[in-house]
């Protein structure tokens, strides 16, 4: 069948976006796709719009947007909003590096624990578990 044909069941729609009928049903539900009429008798069919919405919400997600954040993009789809996505993205991007530092603090954290740990085997007081009890 021809992904890019506008005939294509939901199944065949996950399929050709990569993810499971599900994963349609939920974005659905939360609104980030419609939901096509059904014909009298007949099953729903999805096009090429449905297939590249798809594929889009699930490139932002890889890149950390959450599904709150996709719908605010996808308002902005039109092309004459760049102002509001860089936006978007411009923040998404400092959320990240604040991540980001958090699991640095955590590493050092830890690094700092192993290393304790290594120095009093045979000690009975755990450092790592002593430390966690006085956090």
């Amino acid at each position: 069948m021809n992904v890019l044909s506008q005939n294509l069941t939901i199944g065949a729609l996950a399929d050709a976006a990569g993810v499971n009928v599900e994963t349609i049903r939920f974005y659905q539900r939360k609104r980030l796709m419609s939901e096509p009429d059904r014909p009298r008798g007949g099953i729903r069919r999805y096009g090429r719009g449905d297939l590249a919405r798809v594929r889009f919400i699930k490139a932002a997600q890889r890149i950390g947007f959450s599904l709150d954040e996709i719908a605010e993009l996808l308002k902005l789809d039109d092309g004459t909003h760049c102002d509001e996505a860089r936006r978007l993205a411009e923040q998404k991007l400092h959320d990240v590096r604040d991540r980001i530092a958090d699991l640095r603090r955590i590493e050092s954290a830890l690094d700092q624990l192993v290393t304790r740990c290594e120095s009093t085997q045979g000690a009975v007081k755990c450092p790592l578990i002593t430390s966690l009890q006085h956090t």
